[in-house]
């Protein structure tokens, strides 16, 4: 159970919080249950709450928004239900239409989307929609809110006759103007309404000309106001109807009340649930101005708050167009109390209420302004000390005030909970103060509380050096300028530069001198090796960053070098491998000649195809043949393939015209050589070839010829003897 007092949530300025949220309420009961909301008692209704917050921002910037949930209360309706015999007024039934379809609305786009709105569609289920109480009212009334003609036989025999009364006014008023306009009996005005009655304008010395009623005069007296006795007894007839219309309406106004009676339950949920969801829109609202999102939500006892604002501050300083400085803090179980010190205005205050401030917002559901990569675990009491709580009601003195804040921590503290104490120890005797703030800090810690404190004082900060779960931290201070930095640093007390910032702010430099003379000399060395360790610490983090700096480029042009020497090494080896296909095509090319030279003497096509299959053969064993093919392999090798064949086809077409030619051509030429009788062993050529090889053997009339890297098998006529 998380119980978080209210004097805890103005401490941390929760209730400005929910003031900047409730202005982005559509409705007055929205906004009156957003400045209500507090820290949820339980942990388990936390998480689906921000889910339900981050996927409503999240509607905002897609294309499936949330429909329109803004609606006018219903709460006196809801009262008047309650009361038996009681009747709705005609503007009330059309604020329960608008409730009714607004739910039914948000309903169903929660069930279209429900992949996209997971907790949102899950809070929707839990609403029991009817479909009843909308049907009941649009069955009796119109868009415009009035009572349909056809909501009752009676009201609608009423309203027929009604229109027909009507038609006969209008018709003998028509007669009777028309007469006295013939007459001139009439004004320039001619006619009038009084009492929602036709009436003549008659001119006074007529009025006696003119039968009927007289209803009125003008202010001068001049004209005369006269219902004519021709339509006066019709308009009775009306009157008459007009008032039994009325009471049919309230009669039916009576039923649609008691219709909706039993359902008022189910309109009071309706109307929760629309200002719920009016609720959740105004978080959304407010993290879309706040950079708000949700963090890792852990199970262990860690908070870890990383580039964390604090959101009033973060509004007021972006108004005024000023920087805002993120703090980054973290505690667990090996780092339980954190101990800040520094000098005044360097933002102590502000780190202690941001921590509670974002923890108090989200364990109300809200999402919050720092990295989404923060930890937080969540608290079953949250207790503060912040401020000067001088109590002039109780006659307390300040210090008075902290004892009795100090013992309702004492009787509260637990593993469980968060301490944060703004200048811790204050409000008495230095000595004997900081060692009573001494003795409660090593209670909290034995109980292994997780806090926060700020203080000034040096035994503090010492004991926060010596436990081994506590940590000291300082605002940063430039030492040279005087300037607070608004940067935490952990792991080292911070120097309150007393002297320093009162020598800055004008103070004679010999009161400050005689004021140093008057305190003890260890303290002051003692603040002053603080301050010089300190500045130590700066210049080593200077030091440190420039170096990481340097390796973080150093690291950089490695990368860049390393990936410029794969480039060069894939280009050569690209360069390698097309050197390498080159060259196979050349001596592929090279016996293709060859072969094709050897066709164009001797003229065999059968031997042509032989020594051409067994070249491919040659080519083939030497390729590797992949396990398996894709495709688009498969295609280029079949397109390569048939491109081979084109070639091979033009080179033989090429041939056979270059044989007939050279035919024709020994048909003029000298009578050839005379033959040698060949053996093996001799070196011979096709005739009028190139290529040179040795007979291996001879079979009758053809001859096996060596050429080194293949053989042939060539007639003995084609051959010549070199």
């Amino acid at each position: 159970m998380i119980r978080i007092d209210n004097k805890t949530l103005i401490d941390l300025e929760f209730p400005s919080v929910l003031l900047q949220i409730s202005e982005f309420s559509t409705t007055d009961i929205g906004k009156e249950k957003t400045l209500a909301i507090v820290p949820f008692s339980e942990e388990s209704m936390i998480s689906p709450e921000l889910n339900r917050t981050r996927e409503f921002m999240a509607s905002f910037e897609n294309d499936n928004g949330i429909p329109n949930h803004g609606f006018d209360a219903i709460t006196k309706e809801l009262q008047l239900l309650e009361i038996e015999n009681s009747s709705l007024e005609l503007s009330g039934f059309r604020r329960i239409l608008t409730i009714t379809r607004a739910t039914e609305g948000l309903l169903n786009f929660f069930r279209k989307f429900e992949e996209f709105y997971v907790y949102l569609r899950a809070f929707s289920l839990e609403i029991d929609y009817s479909e009843d109480i909308s049907e009941g009212i649009q069955n009796k009334m119109d868009r415009y809110g009035q009572i349909k003609g056809d909501a009752s036989p009676e009201l609608s025999a009423i309203r027929k006759r009604l229109n027909v009364v009507k038609g006969k006014i209008n018709s003998s008023f028509t007669k009777i103007l028309n007469r006295c306009i013939l007459s001139d009996y009439l004004d320039e005005i001619r006619e009038s309404v009084v009492d929602n009655r036709r009436v003549l304008a008659v001119k006074a010395m007529h009025r006696r000309k003119v039968n009927g009623s007289i209803l009125g005069t003008s202010k001068t007296g001049s004209i005369v106001y006269i219902e004519p006795q021709e339509t006066l007894d019709y308009a009775n007839e009306l009157s008459g109807l007009i008032y039994e219309e009325q009471e049919e309406v309230k009669r039916i106004i009576k039923e649609m009340t008691e219709l909706i009676r039993p359902s008022s339950h189910l309109l009071h949920s309706y109307q929760e649930y629309l200002a719920t969801m009016d609720v959740i829109h105004a978080k959304a609202r407010y993290a879309l101005e706040i950079n708000g999102v949700l963090p890792i939500l852990s199970s262990e006892k860690r908070l870890f708050l990383k580039d964390a604002f604090h959101p009033l501050l973060l509004v007021s300083n972006r108004k005024r167009k000023e920087k805002t400085f993120p703090q980054t803090i973290e505690l667990h179980p090996k780092n339980r109390v954190i101990v800040i010190s520094g000098p005044n205005a360097g933002g102590k205050s502000i780190t202690l209420k941001t921590v509670g401030l974002l923890q108090v917002m989200l364990q109300s559901g809200i999402l919050i302004p720092l990295d989404p990569y923060s930890e937080f675990c969540l608290f079953d009491k949250i207790l503060t000390d912040i401020g000067d709580n001088q109590s002039i009601e109780n006659h307390l003195s300040t210090y008075s005030y902290r004892l009795k804040k100090m013992n309702q921590f004492l009787r509260k503290c637990n593993q469980n909970t968060l301490f944060l104490i703004d200048e811790f120890g204050t409000g008495s005797d230095p000595e004997l103060g900081g060692a009573l703030a001494e003795t409660f800090l090593e209670v909290f810690y034995e109980r292994e509380s997780f806090g926060i404190i700020t203080t000034h004082y040096a035994n503090l900060k010492l004991l926060a050096s010596e436990l081994p779960y506590a940590t000291n931290a300082n605002m940063q201070f430039d030492s040279r300028s005087l300037e607070p930095i608004y940067n935490l640093q952990s792991g080292e007390a911070g120097s309150s530069f007393t002297f320093e910032v009162a020598q800055k702010n004008g103070i004679p430099y010999s009161l400050i001198n005689k004021a140093k003379k008057k305190i003890e000399r260890g303290k002051i060395r003692f603040d002053k090796i603080i301050a010089n360790l300190q500045k130590e610490r700066s210049k080593l983090r200077k030091t440190s960053e420039s170096l990481k700096t340097e390796e973080q480029k150093a690291k950089e042009e490695s990368k860049q070098l390393a990936g410029t020497n794969i480039r060069i090494q894939k280009k050569l080896e690209s360069y390698q491998e097309l050197f390498d296909a080159n060259q196979r095509l050349i001596a592929l090319g090279k016996k293709l000649d060859l072969i094709s030279e050897k066709f164009l003497n001797n003229n065999q096509k059968r031997q042509l195809i032989d020594e051409l299959m067994k070249l491919v053969m040659i080519e083939n064993s030497k390729r590797k043949k992949p396990s398996s093919e894709t495709r688009e392999k498969k295609k280029e090798a079949k397109a390569e393939k048939h491109k081979i064949k084109q070639e091979l086809e033009q080179k033989v077409a090429l041939i056979r015209k270059k044989k007939k030619k050279e035919k024709e051509a020994a048909k003029k030429a000298p009578p050839p050589k005379p033959k040698v009788d060949l053996k093996v062993g001799d070196k011979v050529r096709i005739i009028d070839g190139r290529a040179i090889g040795t007979i291996d053997s001879i079979e009758k009339k053809n001859a096996i010829v060596n050429y080194g890297m293949f053989t042939a098998d060539v007639g003995m006529e084609e051959l010549e003897k070199v």
